[in-house]
C-alpha cells in the first residue's frame, strides 16, 4: 500500500478483528440499509402515482438492478425526484458496494482455505494431525482412498492440521474433498478450529518417523487432547517401542509404529482397533511372523489344514501356494487344495520344521479317516437295528 493512501475500507487497518467477520458485517449493514430505501421508495411510488402495490414494487427493483423495461415509469414531480435521490444515486451505488463486497469475501475465503485458515463447520470427521516428512501428499492419497472403501466411511471428511502446505494442498487431495488447517496440534486455539470435540477419529502422526525424540511431541499432543476427553477417539505413532506404556496410561486407544508405506496399516486401526497389532507383528520377527514351508497339498479342505494346525500348536495357516506359484489367501473352506507350499503365522521363537507340519497333516489325515470309519459303522448299524426289530416283530 503507497504511503499516505487510503485504504479500500477504513477497516481493513483494524488488523486485530477477523476480515471475514468484518466484510460479512458490512454486507448485512448495507443489506439493512439498501431495504430500507427500497421500502420507502415503493411506498412513495404506491401513494404518488397511479399504481398498484405491486406495480409500485415491480417498478422499483427494475430501476434498482437498471433492467428498464419501460412498462411503468413515474409520471408525478415528487415519484421523480425519489427515484433520482433514493435509486439512482444511492441504492444503486449501495447494490454495487454489496457485489463489490461479495466478491472481495470471495476472493478473501479461497486464500484463506489455501493458506489453510479457513474454519471449517464440521462433525463426525477424522483429524490428521502433523504431517510425514517425506510423501505425505502420497500418504494422505492412500489413506483417503482406503477409509473411504470402507463402508460406512464413504464420504467421512478428513481434515488435515499441519503447518506444512502453506501454499494449498495439492490438487489430488483437495480434489476428494481433503482440507488442512495451518496450525500445531499443541495448540488449543488449532484444536478447536478442527473441531477436534466432534471428531470421530483423531490421528496424530508422528513429526519425523526416524527420530525417537518425536514421541515427546505426540507425547503433548495426546496429553492435550486427552485433556479434553478425546483419548478414546485417539490413534497415535510411537516410533519408540518403550515410550507406549506412557501413551497407554494417557488413555489413548491406539499407539502404533510408524508405517509411511503402508497407511493401510492406519486405516485398520480407525475402522476395527486392534486388528493393527496383528498386521504390526507380520512385520517384525520378534513375536509372531509369518513363515512359508514347502510341501504337497492334494487330499485335504482347508478348514482342515486350518484346524490340523492349531490343533498341534504350529500356528495360524494363511494362504496356501498353488501349483501355479500362485498365493491364494483366504480360499473357501470346504473345497480340497491342491497345491505345494503354506504361509502359516507361526512364533518366532519356536518355528516348527517343514517336518513338523507334515506329520501334523499326516496324523489329521488318520484322525479323518478313522473318524469316518465310525461314522459309517454307526449309520450302518442304525440302518440294521431297525431291520432287526422288524423280523423280531
Amino acid at each position: 500500500m503507497q504511503r499516505n493512501r487510503r485504504p479500500l475500507n477504513p477497516e481493513h487497518q483494524e488488523t486485530h478483528l477477523p476480515m471475514g467477520g468484518m466484510i460479512r458485517r458490512r454486507m448485512k449493514r448495507l443489506f439493512a440499509i439498501l431495504g430500507g430505501l427500497l421500502l420507502v421508495q415503493v411506498l412513495i411510488i404506491w401513494a404518488v402515482e397511479d399504481l398498484e402495490l405491486f406495480e409500485a414494487a415491480w417498478l422499483t427493483m427494475t430501476t434498482l438492478v437498471t433492467v428498464g423495461y419501460g412498462d411503468y415509469a413515474p409520471q408525478t414531480m415528487i415519484g421523480r425526484f425519489s427515484t433520482i435521490v433514493l435509486m439512482f444515486i444511492t441504492s444503486i451505488t449501495l447494490l454495487t458496494l454489496i457485489v463489490s463486497d461479495y466478491i472481495e469475501y470471495r476472493f478473501y475465503r479461497r486464500e484463506r482455505i489455501l493458506s489453510g485458515r479457513w474454519t471449517y463447520k464440521m462433525n463426525d470427521h477424522i483429524i490428521i494431525i502433523n504431517t510425514p516428512q517425506h510423501g505425505g501428499d502420497q500418504y494422505f492419497m492412500r489413506f483417503a482412498s482406503q477409509i473411504r472403501a470402507i463402508p460406512g466411511y464413504q464420504t467421512i471428511p478428513i481434515m488435515i492440521l499441519t503447518r506444512q502446505f502453506p501454499m494449498g494442498l495439492p490438487t489430488e487431495l483437495s480434489d476428494i474433498g481433503v482440507v488442512h488447517y495451518h496450525g500445531a496440534g499443541f495448540d488449543p486455539e488449532a484444536l478447536k478450529a478442527v473441531h477436534a470435540g466432534s471428531a470421530r477419529h483423531i490421528i496424530v502422526l508422528a513429526a519425523d518417523e526416524a527420530d525417537a525424540s518425536s514421541d515427546s511431541l505426540t507425547f503433548d499432543i495426546a496429553h492435550r487432547l486427552t485433556e479434553l476427553n478425546l483419548g478414546n477417539h485417539t490413534i497415535v505413532e510411537c516410533v519408540n517401542d518403550e515410550n507406549r506404556g506412557r501413551f497407554k496410561a494417557l488413555g489413548v486407544r491406539t499407539t502404533i509404529r510408524p508405517v509411511r508405506t503402508y497407511p493401510e496399516i492406519m486405516v485398520r486401526s480407525v475402522v476395527a482397533p486392534g486388528s493393527e497389532k496383528v498386521l504390526e507383528d507380520l512385520f517384525n520377527y520378534e513375536h509372531d511372523h509369518p513363515h512359508r514351508y514347502d510341501l504337497t497339498l492334494d487330499d485335504l479342505n482347508w478348514a482342515d489344514i486350518v484346524s490340523a494346525l492349531v490343533r498341534h500348536g504350529i500356528g495360524t495357516a494363511l494362504a496356501y501356494i498353488d501349483n501355479d506359484n500362485e498365493v491364494i489367501c483366504h480360499p473357501p473352506t470346504n473345497e480340497e487344495i491342491e497345491g505345494k507350499g503354506l504361509i502359516v503365522l507361526v512364533k518366532s521363537a519356536e518355528t516348527p520344521e517343514v517336518s513338523v507340519v507334515e506329520e501334523a497333516l499326516e496324523r489329521y489325515r488318520a484322525f479323518l479317516k478313522q473318524w469316518r470309519a465310525h461314522a459309517a459303522a454307526r449309520e450302518t448299524g442304525e440302518a440294521e437295528e431297525p431291520a432287526k426289530n422288524n423280523s423280531t416283530r
